[in-house]
C-alpha cells in the first residue's frame, strides 16, 4: 500500500513518501524533487510540470500557472478580476459562474476549469510518484493554505477525484510543518506537563501562514493561526517587474506589458534576480538579449534599493505575528522556539524583520521547501495501516467562526448562533437540539466577513427532510449533528428525529428515558449542550440544564416513563461551488480521454523520434565504424535515402500517425540493419572462435594423456575417448576451414561463418565431450576384517587409529587383495 503526499505549491510542487522506515522525496523525470505548477496545452497533448514550463515562452497563452488561488472562486470575485489582468493566459466564465481557463486545445477552443487544471497536475504528480514506488498510487494527503475557505477545500477535494486520487485527508500547510518538526522530538515535556510553545512561519510564493503550536509528548495542539494571503514571493517579483518596465521605458522607449512574451521572460528573469540578491548585498546585473524589437536590455540593482523598493510590503510582516500572539494570549517569553519555511522566508530582510520582533534567532532546521511534504507523508503514514508509526496525536483550529441561523417559528423571523468559534478544536463534532413540526433549513456562513480573504460568507445550505409532528401534534425533537471534519471543511454530517411514546404507568420503558439521553448528547458536544426552541435558543452547561429541570418540576412529582424511537433523517445539501455528481463524472471521463491522448501522442513522438535518432546515427557510423562494411556505391545511396528521410521529417513527415514512422524505420532497418550486422560479427567472430579455440585445445590434451596411459584418465573407456578424438578432429577441421574461408572474404559481403554458428559448434563439443572425459573414477572398497573374540586374525593385535597403508596386504584363505589408494577426481571445465 502506497502512503504518498503532494505539496501543491502556487509555484512548484513536491513529493513525499513513507517507506524505508522513513520520509523521502521524490525525485521526477528530470531528477529534480521540485516539479513546476505548470499546464500547458497543445495541438496534440498535454505538457505537465518541468515540461510545461520550458513553453512558457514559446506557448504562453496555453501555458497556465498560479492557478492555485482560482479554486473555489466565482468569475466575478474581485480577486479574480485583479489577477486577470495580471495574466498572459486568459481566464473566462464556466457555465456554472466559476472561474474557467480558456486555451486551445487539440486545435479546439477549450475552457477547462479550476478542478480540471489541478486534477492533472495531480495526475502528473500521480504518476511521478507510481514510477519511483513502482506501484499504483490511490491513497494520498494533500496540503492547502491554513486559510482556504471550504468552497476552496471542497474545490481540491474535486480535483484529486478527477486525477482518480482517495485523499484521506487535506491538511493545512502549517500544521504539516509542525508534524514534521515535533514527531522526531525526543525531549518534549509530558503530557501533564507545561507544553512548549513554537511559532512557525511560512512565507510561499503566494500567501504568508503563521501558527503557534503547543507540544507535548505524543501530541500536538495548534493553538492559533494568522495569515497574509496578499503577501508572498510573487508580490516582491511584481515590484520588480514594474520597476523595470518603468526603466525600460524610459531608458528603451518599450513598453513592456504590451508583449506578454517579453513580460514572461522579464518575470523569469526578475525572480532569479531576486533569489541572488538574497544570498549578494552588491549591484547584481539583469541583462536580457533579444528582448524586445531585437533590443538587448540590461540593468543593475542591490539589495538595499530592493528593500526600500519594497518597504510597504515589509512593513506587513509583523501584523500575522502581532495577530496570532494575541489570539494564543501568549508573551514573547513564553515562546521556545520561531521555526521558518517556505521559500520567500531565504529574504534577509524578512527574517530580520521576523527575529527581532520575537527577539531571538530564527530557527531553521525544517527544510525549507520540502517540510510541508514531509508533514503531509507522516500524516498519511498515521492514517495508513501498512505503517506502524510513534503514536502523535494532531489537533487543528477552525480558522473563521462559523454560524448557523434558520428561520424561527416566531415572529421574530430569523435565528443564528455560532456553533464553531475561531480557534476552535478540529475535527470536532457537536450536537444541536430543535423542535419542529416541519422540515426546516439551516444555513452556514461565516460570521466574521472582516477576517475572511474571500467575498462570499456563504458555506450552504442543509435542508433536513422528513421531520413531522409527534402523534400528540406537538413539535418533534431533531437532533442535528454538525462537524468540522478533518479536511476542515463544516458539513450537517446527520439528522435525526427523536419520537417519544408516552406509555401506561407501570409498565416498563423499552429505552433509555430522556434524560440519559440529555446526558448522551451534552457528551457529544463536549460538555456544551445547544438546545434550539421554536422561538429562542440557549446554550446550557450540563449542570445548567440539570439544575433547570430540577427547578422546573415539583420535587414529589413522578417522571413519566416513556421510550422513544429515533428515526434517520436524509438531508439535502447545496453548498456553494460545489460541482454536482454529474458534471464531476463528466469531468472525470474526460480526463481519462486526456491521459490516453497524451499516452497515444507520446508513442508518436517516440516513434517520430526514433527514426530521426536512426538517421543521425547511421549517417555517422557510415563514415565511421560501419565504413569497411559496406561499399562505396552503397553507402553513397544508402547516405542520400537518410538524407531525404531526414528532409521529409521536417516536411511532409512532421505531423504523421505512429504507423508512418514505424514503416519508415523499417524501410531504412532493410538496408542499414544488414550493414550493421556485419560490423557486429565481425566485433564478435574473435572471440567466438577463441572460445572455441580453448575447448578444443583443453580436450586435446586429455585424449593425449589418455594415450600416454596418464593415471587419472585409466578408467575412461577406450571406445569412448575414440569418438571424442574423432569429434575433436572433425570440429578442428571446421574452424580451420571456416577462419580460412572468412579471413579471404571481403567485409562487404555477408560472414561465412556467423558467431551464432560457432557458439553452437562450442556447445555441441561440449556436449558430446565433456560427460566423457569428466567420467569420475569407480569405487575401490577396502576389504573389511575378520574378526574373533580374542581380535583379528593372523593373532594380530587390534590398535585404535591405526593408518591404512595402501602397499600393505592382508591376507583371506589364499587369496590376497591389494588396496589402492584413491585417486582425486579431476573437474575438467
Amino acid at each position: 500500500m502506497s502512503v504518498v503526499a503532494f505539496d501543491l505549491g502556487f509555484q512548484s510542487c513536491y513529493i513525499a513518501v513513507a517507506r524505508a522506515g522513513g520520509i523521502e522525496t521524490i525525485a521526477n523525470e528530470y531528477s529534480d524533487r521540485c516539479t513546476p505548477s505548470f499546464v500547458s496545452f497543445g495541438p496534440r497533448n498535454r505538457s505537465i510540470g518541468a515540461a510545461a514550463k520550458s513553453q512558457v515562452v514559446t506557448n504562453y497563452k496555453n501555458t497556465v500557472q498560479g492557478f492555485k488561488r482560482f479554486h473555489g472562486r466565482a468569475f466575478s470575485d474581485p480577486y479574480i478580476q485583479t489577477a486577470k489582468s495580471n495574466l498572459v493566459y486568459e481566464l473566462a466564465q464556466m457555465p456554472s459562474g466559476s472561474t474557467g481557463i480558456k486555451v486551445m486545445y487539440m486545435e479546439e477552443e477549450k475552457v477547462f476549469s479550476i478542478e480540471q487544471v489541478t486534477g492533472m497536475l495531480l495526475t502528473k504528480l500521480k504518476e511521478t510518484a507510481e514510477s519511483a514506488l513502482k506501484k499504483p498510487v490511490v491513497d494520498c494527503v494533500i496540503s492547502v493554505p491554513s486559510y482556504f475557505t471550504d468552497a476552496e477545500r471542497r474545490s481540491v477535494m474535486d480535483a484529486a477525484q478527477i486525477a482518480g486520487l482517495n485523499c484521506l485527508r487535506l491538511m493545512n500547510e502549517t500544521t504539516a510543518v509542525t508534524l514534521a518538526y515535533g514527531i522526531y522530538k525526543q525531549d518534549l515535556p509530558a503530557p501533564e506537563e507545561k507544553p512548549r510553545i513554537v511559532v512557525f512561519v511560512d512565507l510561499g510564493h503566494s500567501g504568508y501562514q503563521v501558527s503557534v503550536c503547543a507540544f507535548n509528548k505524543g501530541k500536538l495542539k495548534i493553538l492559533a493561526t494568522a495569515f497574509d494571503s496578499e503577501l508572498g514571493g510573487k508580490d516582491f517579483d511584481d515590484i520588480l517587474v514594474n520597476h523595470f518596465c518603468e526603466q525600460f521605458g524610459k531608458k528603451y522607449k518599450l513598453d513592456v506589458k504590451s508583449k506578454p512574451r517579453a513580460l514572461v521572460r522579464l518575470y523569469q528573469e526578475c525572480e532569479k534576480l531576486k533569489k541572488l540578491m538574497s544570498a549578494n548585498s552588491s549591484d547584481l546585473p539583469l541583462n536580457i538579449e533579444c528582448f524586445m524589437n531585437d533590443i538587448d536590455v540590461s540593468s543593475t540593482l542591490n539589495r538595499g534599493h530592493f528593500e526600500e523598493m519594497c518597504a510597504e510590503l515589509l512593513a506587513k510582516v509583523e501584523g500575522p505575528l502581532r495577530s496570532v500572539m494575541e489570539q494564543a494570549k501568549l508573551k514573547k517569553e513564553d515562546i521556545y522556539a520561531v521555526e521558518i519555511v517556505g521559500g520567500a522566508s531565504r529574504m534577509p530582510a524578512i527574517k530580520e524583520r521576523i527575529s527581532r520582533f520575537f527577539g531571538k534567532e530564527l530557527s531553521t532546521t525544517l527544510n525549507a521547501d520540502e517540510a510541508v511534504a514531509r508533514g503531509c507523508a507522516l500524516q498519511c503514514a498515521i492514517l495508513s495501516p501498512a505503517f506502524k508509526v510513534r503514536e502523535f496525536s494532531i489537533t487543528d483550529v477552525v480558522p473563521y467562526s462559523i454560524s448557523l441561523k434558520w428561520n424561527s417559528a416566531a415572529e421574530d423571523g430569523v435565528s443564528d448562533c455560532e456553533v464553531f468559534p475561531k480557534n476552535h478544536a478540529a475535527p470536532f463534532s457537536k450536537v444541536l437540539t430543535f423542535y419542529r413540526k416541519e422540515p426546516f433549513t439551516l444555513e452556514a456562513y461565516y460570521n466574521n466577513p472582516k477576517e475572511l480573504p474571500y467575498p462570499s460568507t456563504t458555506i450552504g445550505q442543509f435542508l433536513i427532510q422528513n421531520v413531522v409532528p409527534q402523534a400528540s401534534g406537538e413539535s418533534a425533537k431533531v437532533k442535528v449533528k454538525v462537524r468540522v471534519n478533518i479536511h476542515g471543511v463544516f458539513s450537517v454530517s446527520s439528522a435525526s428525529l427523536v419520537e417519544v411514546i408516552k406509555t401506561p404507568e407501570g409498565e416498563e420503558p423499552m429505552e433509555t428515558d430522556q434524560t440519559v439521553k440529555e446526558e448522551e448528547v451534552c457528551t457529544l458536544c463536549n460538555a456544551l449542550c445547544v438546545t434550539l426552541l421554536s422561538t429562542n435558543f440557549t446554550f446550557l452547561t450540563t449542570e445548567d440544564a440539570r439544575q433547570e429541570k430540577k427547578n422546573d418540576q415539583p420535587p414529589q412529582a413522578k417522571k413519566p416513563k416513556v421510550k422513544t424511537k429515533t428515526v434517520e433523517l436524509p438531508i439535502e445539501n447545496s453548498l456553494h461551488w460545489q460541482l454536482s455528481s454529474e458534471v464531476l463524472n463528466m469531468f472525470v471521463e474526460n480526463e481519462g480521454k486526456m491521459i490516453m491522448q497524451d499516452k497515444l501522442e507520446k508513442e508518436r513522438n517516440d516513434a517520430k523520434n526514433n527514426v530521426e535518432e536512426y538517421v543521425y546515427d547511421m549517417r555517422d557510423k557510415l563514415h565511421g565504424v560501419l565504413e569497411k562494411f559496406v561499399n562505396e556505391a552503397d553507402r553513397d545511396a544508402f547516405s542520400l535515402k537518410l538524407e531525404d528521410t531526414e528532409n521529409w521529417l521536417y516536411e511532409d513527415g512532421e505531423d504523421q500517425q505512429k504507423q508512418v514512422y514505424i514503416d519508415k524505420l523499417a524501410e531504412l532497418k532493410k538496408i542499414g540493419q544488414p550493414i550493421y550486422e556485419r560490423y557486429i560479427e565481425s566485433e564478435e567472430r574473435p572471440k567466438a572462435f577463441e572460445d572455441l579455440g580453448r575447448q578444443l585445445q583443453m580436450y586435446m590434451k586429455i585424449i593425449e594423456a589418455y594415450k600416454s596411459k596418464a593415471e587419472q584418465y585409466a578408467h575412461l573407456d577406450e571406445l569412448e575417448v575414440t569418438r571424442v578424438d574423432k569429434h575433436v578432429n572433425d570440429t578442428m577441421v571446421w574452424m580451420n576451414s571456416k577462419m580460412n574461408q572468412q579471413n579471404s572474404q571481403n567485409l562487404t559481403m555477408e560472414p561465412v561463418v556467423k558467431v551464432e554458428e560457432i557458439k553452437a559448434k562450442t556447445k555441441e563439443l561440449y556436449s558430446a565431450c565433456n560427460p566423457v572425459v569428466t567420467k569420475p573414477k569407480p569405487k575401490v572398497e577396502p576389504p573389511k576384517e575378520e574378526k574373533t573374540e580374542n581380535g583379528p586374525v593372523n593373532g594380530q593385535e587390534a590398535t585404535e587409529n591405526q593408518p591404512c597403508n595402501p602397499d600393505t596386504t592382508t591376507s583371506t584363505g589364499t587369496e590376497q587383495e591389494t588396496v589402492e589408494k584413491k585417486l582425486p577426481q579431476m573437474d575438467i571445465d
